[in-house]
């Protein structure tokens, strides 16, 4: 079952953009070396070792340019590949392949370096009843893609926007005068506004958990930048009442000792904003 935000048309709006910023007024260097009736095949070849992911992007941003090219997936989304495997091939219009080409080859290799960079920290959280959560440390008018990476990747998408679940984070709180204002106004907005969403409170410290659980209306408490320690200690005090989030600072070295610390979800920002693409070509033959 796909995520919500993976609509036909947010994706073909996304392929639009992106075609837009990359094609322009025409792909001239096709146009003007290729012969319009020429028919050419191409495969898509793995030169890396890591989690597949962007595949069926692949295809839908091919069909995007051209109904008529055929593509052949070997390799599904989410499986592990190797150095030399052959994911995919492809044969129609050499223009077409040629104008598609940059566009699939940058989706692929982005998505499939957060998945396997995803599909390393679950491994290493198998077991501990915790899971793995994605941020909104994305690149701009790329979320979609790497969102879906890491659901490719075997972690679970955190809020997508903004506008889809209220996060009270140290600025707001700082803002609003403390917890306890932050929460009071946004269930009074939300009751003003008809709207239903959860609320998730950052907190600091162990003074600032407690406070959080005075407070009704609460979700989710997230434990930031804590000492392992001081996260047990927050766990025991929670003891259930809330879904728990660990965040800040996460990293492979240490995930499984805070997963050990009993929270229900660690978020990791590094999945989108550090993870290292993977090395994919698309060659004719």
């Amino acid at each position: 079952m796909k995520p919500e935000y993976l609509t036909e048309e947010a994706v073909n709006q996304f392929i639009d953009l992106a075609l837009k910023e990359d094609v322009g007024d025409g792909d001239h260097s096709s146009l003007a070396s290729v012969p319009a009736n020429k028919v050419e095949k191409a495969r898509l070849i793995i030169k890396d070792s890591g989690i597949l992911a962007g595949i069926e992007m692949a295809e839908k941003i091919l069909h995007r340019v051209d109904p008529s090219v055929q593509v052949n997936i070997l390799i599904e989304d989410g499986t592990e590949v190797k150095y030399g495997d052959i994911a995919m091939l492809v044969e129609g219009s050499a223009q077409s392949i040629l104008t598609a080409e940059r566009l699939l080859l940058n989706c692929m290799q982005r998505m499939s370096g957060i998945a396997t960079h995803t599909r390393k920290l679950t491994n290493l959280l198998e077991g501990t009843g915790a899971a793995l959560l994605d941020t909104r440390k994305t690149t701009p008018n790329f979320r979609i893609m790497e969102k879906w990476a890491v659901f490719i990747g075997g972690g679970k998408n955190h809020r997508f926007g903004l506008y889809d679940m209220i996060m009270l984070k140290d600025n707001h709180i700082d803002y609003a005068g403390g917890i306890t204002a932050a929460v009071q106004d946004t269930l009074r907005y939300l009751e003003e506004t008809g709207r239903s969403l959860p609320i998730e409170v950052e907190t600091r410290n162990l003074d600032e958990v407690k406070e959080a659980l005075s407070v009704d209306g609460i979700s989710r408490i997230m434990l930031d930048n804590m000492s392992t320690e001081e996260m047990k200690d927050a766990v025991q005090l929670i003891n259930g009442k809330v879904e728990t989030e660990a965040s800040g600072g996460i990293h492979e070295g240490n995930i499984a000792e805070v997963a050990k610390c009993g929270v229900d979800y660690i978020s990791v920002g590094a999945l989108t904003h550090s993870s290292r693409s993977l090395d994919i070509s698309l060659k004719a033959y």
